[in-house]
């Protein structure tokens, strides 16, 4: 039997006793959906595990959780189906290994941009020009060159979104999403909602179990930092293309400039938000986790943070003899994410958005 049918037997075993049972069905919104049904099919379980926010508080509340002979590790059994159908939905098909060991193909990439920027920096401007302070107009193109910039991270960026589109539209497929897909306005606004809100990471207003059993809103904090520091870089690096491309305004740009400003601020939030998950990760309890996903999880994390840490440095030391060292490792990091977007952790990202999009068209329709 293939790892797949194995975990989405399981999956069937426990969610027919959940149904029964139906203690938790306040906790998240995997329960409510789950109620909406008499069956599970493999696609339907598959929606679950995208669904599934590892909130944690079903394991700490069930009866029949272990030791008692169910043996019913709900979160754990989700998080595992959750990975399978990340290779599954997986565009192009030959990207699915690189979830067997994440942490490592990550790790890879992130250090293969990293040495590619370093060593093209060197052999562009010499060891005694790549470790001299450069200042002024343009400063960081002096470094690596401007359409070099633009036509590697353009390309890369570009492919990670069009994967991941074809992912989601192959999740839609698999999981047999009725029709109409993502398009109706009020189930995209209420999903929309739901992420910027972290709405199931609040426990139904208690907080999440995490990282025990103690009821706790930690993790949705350092999420809510991790997001909106994110989306925060984003914007000032569609600012400062906005500005160099169309306004003539070169990097490196003043402090109180859009871009600084977010950047800085946003950095300062990721660096945070990813470094209390880190920590959260590294101290919570163990038994309602699939062990095989830490790698993935760890890897992103960490890139993330190294992301954020490097560029705030490289604010903080662009006029000394450390700037072109600091913006090529900067610049591999983030290469190393670009490349491995519709091949890591990132992917959930689209996936639970889409799953929340099915969940609000079902929970209306429910109400009506």
């Amino acid at each position: 039997m293939s790892a797949m049918k194995e975990i989405l037997a399981e999956a069937q075993r426990c969610i027919i006793i959940c149904n029964a049972c139906r203690y938790c069905e306040g906790f998240c919104a995997v329960f409510p959906a789950m109620e909406l049904r008499r069956v599970f099919t493999d696609p339907e379980l598959k929606y679950f595990a995208n669904l599934c926010h590892n909130c944690r508080g079903c394991y700490y509340a069930c009866q029949y959780a272990p030791p008692h002979e169910f043996d019913l590790n709900f979160p754990e059994v989700m998080c595992q189906l959750r990975t399978e159908t990340y290779k599954e939905f997986a565009w192009p098909g030959c990207l699915a290994k690189f979830f067997n060991s994440n942490g490592l193909s990550v790790f890879v990439a992130a250090l293969v941009g990293v040495l590619l920027f370093v060593f093209g920096g060197i052999w562009a401007n010499g060891v005694e020009g790549f470790f001299k302070p450069i200042t002024g107009d343009g400063s960081f193109y002096k470094v690596v060159p401007y359409g070099f910039m633009f036509v590697v991270f353009t390309l890369t960026f570009l492919f990670g979104i069009f994967a991941l589109v074809k992912g989601v539209l192959n999740m839609w497929k698999i999981t047999e999403g009725p029709a109409g897909g993502l398009r109706n306005p009020l189930d995209v606004f209420q999903a929309l909602k739901d992420v910027f809100t972290m709405r199931y990471l609040d426990g139904n207003g208690d907080g999440c179990n995490y990282p025990n059993d103690e009821f706790s809103f930690i993790r949705r904090k350092y999420h809510h930092f991790t997001f909106y520091g994110f989306l925060a870089c984003l914007v000032a690096t569609g600012i400062a293309f906005i500005a160099d491309d169309f306004l003539g305004i070169h990097a490196p740009y003043g402090f109180f400039s859009l871009p600084v400003l977010f950047g800085f601020f946003g950095g300062l939030s990721l660096c945070y938000g990813t470094a209390g998950l880190t920590y959260l990760k590294v101290v919570m309890d163990r038994r309602p986790y699939d062990e095989a996903s830490v790698g993935m999880d760890m890897s992103f994390t960490l890139l993330l943070f190294l992301i954020s840490l490097s560029g705030l440095l490289l604010f903080l030391f662009r006029s000394t003899s450390l700037m072109g060292l600091l913006l090529c490792v900067h610049l591999g990091l983030v290469f190393g994410l670009f490349i491995t977007l519709p091949a890591g952790k990132f992917v959930h990202v689209a996936y639970r958005y889409t799953a929340l999009v099915r969940n609000a068209r079902e929970q209306r329709e429910a109400n009506k």
